[in-house]
């Protein structure tokens, strides 16, 4: 009963506001630690409060252990919050100095703590296969480009379009249209008048198209996401008002039979009184 108890105050909805402030405060903190001007005055009461916040997540993992059991790892959002915690308690002395800079990563704890940035990695999570499948398209139309690119403008442009894998990355570059202009297809038009037949086909179906796939796809995963959720919504409201129903109904039955029992209790009084 005590660990029911702990663990559902844990899990309340102010003790995860608290836990959501003291993250906050410990990116805020982590970030000051980099300032010279504030690490060396205050630098031994940020490690302090660092160590605090530290144990305090200690504590809520562990009352979550007690409380759920091994069901704590069945929600990725706790092994999720385990491993971000496992990560701060490693050692940071010596040559694993270097591994100080890994509790910034408590910072993405508001990714489990905060309802809608969880919507949000869920929906990502449910996309990935249409990501996946988008990402193979955009390789492909890459490594066609990059041949084609290779073939027609390597020998006079070796440092653009010398090898495939040059290639790639200078449409990469045009893709993002980062001086793809200026810096890219108008020297080479310059060589080639006719260039802008791959060039302006290429910029239309990466940058307007295909990259518009990643959107599309981002938000059917949202709304995905968002029916789910109001379905879930509707069938907890809906099991709520069928046992409230039922015990609507339990009640009644109580009453009338109640009811006939005051009858038969008054029509048997009638019947004992003397005439």
């Amino acid at each position: 009963m005590w660990r029911e108890r702990i663990g559902r105050w844990i899990e309340g909805r102010q003790v995860q506001r608290v836990i959501t402030a003291l993250i906050i405060l410990n990116a805020a903190s982590l970030g000051m630690e980099t300032a010279p001007s504030i690490a060396e005055p205050f630098g031994p009461w940020l490690h302090v409060f660092d160590n605090f916040v530290l144990g305090v997540f200690v504590i809520e993992i562990s009352g979550k252990l007690l409380y759920r059991g091994w069901g704590f790892f069945r929600n990725g959002w706790n092994v999720f919050d385990f491993v971000i915690v496992g990560i701060a308690l490693m050692p940071t002395s010596g040559s694993l100095a270097v591994l100080r800079a890994l509790r910034v990563l408590r910072t993405l704890r508001l990714l489990s703590v905060i309802p809608s940035m969880r919507r949000v990695v869920q929906a990502l999570l449910s996309a990935i296969p249409g990501l996946a499948s988008v990402s193979m398209l955009i390789l492909l139309i890459f490594y066609v480009g990059a041949v084609l690119s290779t073939k027609l403008f390597g020998e006079r442009f070796p440092d653009w379009f010398g090898t495939i894998g040059e290639s790639m990355y200078t449409l990469f570059q045009v893709m993002t249209l980062e001086s793809w202009s200026m810096g890219i297809v108008r020297p080479v038009m310059e060589v080639y008048p006719q260039s802008w037949v791959f060039f302006v086909p290429f910029i239309l179906i990466t940058s307007f198209a295909v990259l518009n796939l990643f959107i599309g796809i981002m938000v059917d995963a949202m709304q995905s996401q968002h029916v789910a959720e109001q379905e879930q919504i509707d069938t907890h409201i809906d099991a709520q008002t069928l046992l409230l129903r039922a015990e609507s109904e339990s009640v009644l039955a109580e009453i009338r039979a109640l009811r006939e029992e005051v009858r038969e209790l008054k029509g048997a009084l009638a019947g004992d009184r003397p005439s």
